[in-house]
Order: structure tokens, then sequence, then C-alpha cells
């Protein structure tokens, strides 16, 4: 079996801070592995540990103790910062500089050749959606554009391995689906995905394995397909012009009903009463407009995980 490409074990770091150097330990013994080819999410809320996590696995910053390996490096490797992109939760551009010249700037940077770095340039910013406005200054781009000319620099030398932290900040609905295109299509290249998001319906549809962190330690790790219960947890049936005593009846029956303006959902716990429902509704003659199982979502694995259970 290959080995992973990323591969981390007991990673820590601490931090001084104040005027008493107080020890804050931001991550906590981290462990977990992503492999050559998937689209891995690490998730958790604010203050987790993920952007420190991630600074390591950069070089950016040096961990306390424990180790990871990128592309069979140990960090900081040069070699292994060589093979991938990254955007940072808050790229910074040079205000001075248009996205053209601040992308061909990070191209000759990464090695390649005048003349490969202008190729690179003009692709990833079509690719990106900033060719349009490839020669305003940066200080006159929002902040959307602002985040697609950093992807688009994460993107230039056609990195093996793409780290994005929060790829999808600041932009609109448009830009997100973008993005997950652009996602989709790298992986479809054979690249690697590594990104940090708040936005779990993104992840659920693009992700093959995810890490959870809670207050510096993972709680959940592992493929999301095995991860999720695919019981069914509630079903939905939706009604119209039910008459006030049959939607009493199924209350009694504790089902929750929720009464909308031109019509009302039946929530029943699991699936065994499902026939039953549709049997009292057939039998008042209310038309029955949809029956919808629910299945436990990324967002109910996230609450039960990482926040419900963090301490007050």
């Amino acid at each position: 079996m290959a080995d992973p490409l990323i591969a981390v074990e007991s990673l820590r770091k601490e931090f001084r801070q104040g005027f008493w150097m107080r020890r804050v330990l931001a991550v906590k013994g981290v462990s977990f592995q992503v492999e050559r080819g998937d689209v891995f999410g690490f998730l958790g809320p604010n203050g987790a540990g993920k952007t420190t996590t991630i600074k390591m696995l950069t070089g950016l910053i040096h961990p306390t103790s424990g180790n990871a390996r990128v592309f069979g490096e140990a960090i900081p490797s040069l070699r292994a910062r060589a093979r991938l992109g990254f955007l940072p939760e808050n790229p910074y551009i040079y205000p001075y500089l248009t996205p053209w010249e601040f992308v061909e700037l990070c191209a000759r940077l990464s090695g390649l050749s005048s003349a490969d770095a202008r190729a690179r340039t003009r692709k990833v910013l079509e690719q990106t959606g900033v060719a349009y406005a490839a020669d305003r200054p940066a200080r006159r781009l929002s902040k959307g554009m602002l985040q697609r000319t950093g992807l688009a620099a994460a993107l230039v030398a056609d990195p093996e391995l793409l780290i994005l932290d929060e790829p999808m900040s600041g932009l609109d609905p448009v830009g997100r689906k973008e993005v997950r295109d652009l996602i989709i299509d790298e992986r479809s290249r054979g690249k690697t995905i590594f990104f940090s998001t708040h936005i779990l319906s993104d992840v659920e549809a693009l992700c093959d394995r995810v890490t959870i962190l809670r207050l510096g330690e993972v709680v959940v790790s592992g493929k999301l397909s095995e991860l999720l219960k695919r019981e069914v947890r509630r079903t939905d049936v939706t009604v119209l012009n039910a008459p006030s005593e049959l939607l009493e009846r199924w209350q009694s029956e504790g089902h929750s009903v929720r009464r909308l303006t031109d019509c009302a959902v039946v929530e029943i716990e699991g699936e065994a009463k499902v026939p039953e429902v549709l049997r009292a509704a057939l039998d008042a003659s209310v038309r029955v407009r949809e029956v919808t199982p629910r299945h436990e979502t990324l967002e109910d694995l996230f609450v039960r995980e990482a926040i419900a259970q963090r301490p007050d």
C-alpha cells in the first residue's frame, strides 16, 4: 500500500503569551493521514487549532513536539514545500501590485521560467475568474477578488498538493460554486486537496475523508462515508390541505407537525410509522406532496462532536 501523502503523528504546538509568558497549548497531540488523490476536509470550530496545524505543515511555524511528513519529507522541508500550493486564511496581496503582477511574481519565486510564468499566470487568472481585473491594483479589489487572486497564486506552479485554509471566505454563491468546481477539476487531474472550511455542505459534497478538531485535539477522523450514520433518522411527510383534526391526531401519536402557509410537514422518527401516516392521509383524501427520509448530515456530526461536547 502506498504511503500517505501527509502523515501527522502526535503533533503539538505550545505558544507563550502575554507579559508573564503564559503557556497556551494550541494543538494537543494531533494525528491523522491524507491519502494521495483525496479531497480531505479539516474541520473544527474557531480556536480548534486548524490554522496552527496548517502553518506547521507548511513550515511557517515549528511544532513543539511530534512529527509530520509531507511527500515523505519531515517538516519543515523545502523539497516538500516546492511541491505544494498554499492559500492562507487571509492572503496578503501587495496593494500596489495587480493580480497579474502578483501571481506572476509567485510563479517566478516557484522557479518557473519567464515564459512559463506568463503562460501559467494567464491560465490560473482565467481559471479563478480574476482575468477581467488582472490589471487593477490590488487595493481596488474586493475581498472576494483578493481571495481569488490568492487562490490563483496557490495554483500557478501546478502543485501536486493544494492546502487551502478557508478558500470560500469572502466569496459569493457563484464564487463558491466556481471554487468547488475547481477542486473537483484539480482532483480529476490527480491532485490532492487539503482544505479547511466552515461551510460543511461543501465538505460533505466534496470530501473523501475528514478530520474534526476540538480544542486542539482530534475528535473524529476517517472516511466520510463511514462516519455518517446512513440509517434514516427522521422522515418528513408533506401534506396539502390536511384537516386540523388529522394534524392533531398525528401530534397526539407523538409526531411533530409543522404548519406552513400552504401545507403541513409531519416529522416521523425513523421510518417504521410512515405507512401508518400515509394510510391515514389517503383515507382522509389528503394529498401527499412528498416523503423525504432524513439521514445524518456532516452538520449533525460536527455539532455532536465538535460543539455540543465543548466545556462551558
